[in-house]
């Protein structure tokens, strides 16, 4: 078992989005994670931090485009989401606490 600030390492914040929310529709919620986190991680952490039970974790990497910031060409970060499909009957508000 890991420690709460183990687990908050793994889940950084819950992704609101238009496909997000059509997503929750179908018992799923979508975090954003630590890019080396991985599957097992990520159930263990949304199960003991919210008290639920995870049936399913699919996890995708969008890669950080490149922008131009003050004139000079940057990139912004990777970015490492998890769609994670609760079991039956188990729900995570994400729009509270916010």
């Amino acid at each position: 078992m890991s420690t709460k600030a183990e687990l908050y390492d793994v889940i950084r914040k819950p992704v609101i989005t238009e496909k997000a929310t059509m997503a929750s529709e179908n018992g799923a919620v979508v975090f954003e994670v630590s890019i080396d986190a991985n599957k097992p991680q990520i159930k263990e952490a949304v199960e003991s931090l919210f008290g639920v039970k995870v049936k399913a974790v699919n996890t995708t990497i969008t890669k950080g485009k490149t922008k131009r910031f003050r004139g000079k060409p940057g990139r912004r970060r990777d970015v490492k989401k998890a769609y994670v499909t609760l079991v039956e009957g188990n729900t995570i508000d994400v729009t509270t606490g916010l």
